[in-house]
C-alpha cells in the first residue's frame, strides 16, 4: 500500500472516531420514574424557581405542555435547567429525582435543548 493512500486511510478513520466522539457527549437530563411525584414536584418548582430554569414552554398552550404530566413537566424542566448551567457548575441531581440519558427525549413539537 502506498504511503499516500495509507495517510488517506488513516486521515478518513481519525475523521469517523471524532464524529462517533461527539455524538457520546451528547446528553440530557430527565426525571427518574421511580422517583415519588411529592419529590418531583419539589425538584421541578425549585429549578423553575430559584434554579433559573425557563419553565415557559411547559405552560398551558405551549410546546411542551402535553402529555399534561408530572414526569413530562418535571423532565423539561430538569433539562433545561441543566443545559443551562452544567457548563457552569449545574448538575442533573435535583435530590435524585433525575437521571441522564443519551437519548434524546424530544416528542412532538417539544423539542429539548441540547447544549454541547
Amino acid at each position: 500500500m502506498t504511503s499516500t493512500m495509507l495517510k488517506i486511510l488513516m486521515a478518513q478513520l481519525l475523521l469517523s472516531l471524532s464524529f462517533q466522539a461527539y455524538g457520546q457527549f451528547e446528553e440530557w437530563c430527565i426525571a427518574d420514574e421511580q422517583t415519588p411525584d411529592e419529590e418531583l414536584q419539589r425538584a421541578m418548582e425549585w429549578a423553575c424557581g430559584k434554579g433559573g430554569a425557563d419553565c415557559s414552554k411547559i405552560q398551558v398552550n405551549q410546546p411542551c405542555y402535553l402529555p399534561n404530566t408530572l414526569k413530562d413537566h418535571a423532565s423539561y424542566a430538569f433539562n433545561n435547567y441543566y443545559q443551562r448551567f452544567k457548563n457552569k457548575g449545574g448538575s442533573c441531581y435535583f435530590n435524585s429525582a433525575a437521571i441522564t440519558t443519551d437519548l434524546d427525549p424530544s416528542h412532538g413539537s417539544c423539542k429539548y435543548e441540547f447544549v454541547p
